[in-house]
């Protein structure tokens, strides 16, 4: 027997979102299967927390419709709030408040009483490592202390879908390794989790498919490694390409004239000593016959290495690519 179908968790239907001056969000559509892990990624303005705030119940779509659970979240809010978890990119502080009490404070207001209460809390606590800070003041924690909270207070009613607004931001290393762990632990755990960042390649290594937003349109859905290898936007495949980067000694500008004048080359990014291009396909004979043309034409290449495709460097073509289009449509 074929193996079952992915349950679906969420479905963005045609969703649009007008506000008086600006149009955030121009019909996207998708689907989040149960237990994914999704990175959402855009520049700013890009219509990214837009989408957050209509799927987490805050806002509601000017037409289209989303669906969380098989509830509506404009119909069923109430329900749907039951199933969402939502990490804002930023948090309230209370002064005069230590990290128990705050935890405590919002379990009491999602509902939960006596032992119940009691017991969740310890457990938030003790998973997202912050059962040593019980007794600190808030305003005395640091940003990755401070966003561990906030982690922890979305955590407490148990939610099945976790919705992160760069959840990551500002963080350093030690601490954005113990983020991804937590993101890794949650997904064992089943939870279906929808993360927004611009740390695209933190989110390449933690998440199942990428969506890409781009002018409140979804331009990519898919997986790192096929966004990589060239991808989709749009449902029109973007052409694979070979990034590699070559030093030269002496001026790196003959390497840039030389990419300008071949077809099929182009200049990513000049350095001092040479520069990073990029090579129509992925045919190994072309790029090995690249490197001996390059050297017959008079460069002197003193080092050539191919590289996996950055994630950023996708990103960054793909918004061209979209821009492109809408020039010529």
């Amino acid at each position: 027997m074929p193996p079952p179908l992915p349950e679906t968790l969420v479905r963005v239907n045609d969703v649009h979102r007008l506000f008086p001056n600006v149009y955030a969000v121009k019909g996207i559509s998708f689907d989040i299967h149960r237990g994914q892990v999704v990175g959402f990624i855009g520049a700013n303005g890009a219509g990214k927390t837009t989408t957050m705030r209509m799927m987490a119940t805050l806002d509601v779509p000017s037409e289209g419709q989303i669906m969380i659970g098989n509830e509506d979240v404009v119909q069923r809010p109430d329900r749907v709030r039951r199933l969402v978890g939502w990490m804002p990119d930023n948090y309230g502080t209370y002064t005069h408040m230590t990290v128990l009490e705050y935890l405590d404070f919002f379990a009491r207001a999602y509902g939960l009483k006596g032992k119940e209460r009691a017991n969740r809390v310890q457990e938030v606590m003790d998973f997202a490592d912050l059962t040593p800070l019980a007794d600190r003041m808030m305003n005395a924690l640091s940003k990755g202390m401070g966003q561990r909270l906030c982690f922890g207070r979305m955590l407490l009613p148990d939610p099945e879908f976790l919705i992160l607004d760069e959840p990551a931001a500002g963080l350093d290393p030690k601490a954005r390794m113990e983020f991804k762990n937590l993101v890794r632990l949650l997904s064992q755990r089943g939870k279906t989790l929808f993360i927004s960042s611009h740390i695209l390649s933190e989110l390449g290594e933690m998440c199942d498919t990428l969506l890409f937003i781009d002018a409140g349109k979804i331009v990519y859905h898919g997986g790192a490694e096929s966004l990589r290898r060239g991808g989709a936007a749009n449902g029109e495949m973007v052409a694979e390409r070979t990034v590699v980067d070559i030093t030269v000694a002496g001026d790196p500008s003959a390497l840039v004239e030389w990419a300008s004048m071949n077809p099929g080359w182009s200049v990513i990014e000049q350095r001092r000593d040479g520069a990073r291009l990029a090579m129509v396909g992925d045919d190994a004979q072309a790029l090995a016959g690249g490197l001996r043309k390059m050297v017959m034409d008079g460069l002197a290449v003193t080092d050539f290495h191919r590289e996996e495709r950055r994630l950023e460097d996708a990103f960054v073509d793909m918004i061209k690519q979209q821009a492109a289009r809408s020039a010529h449509s």
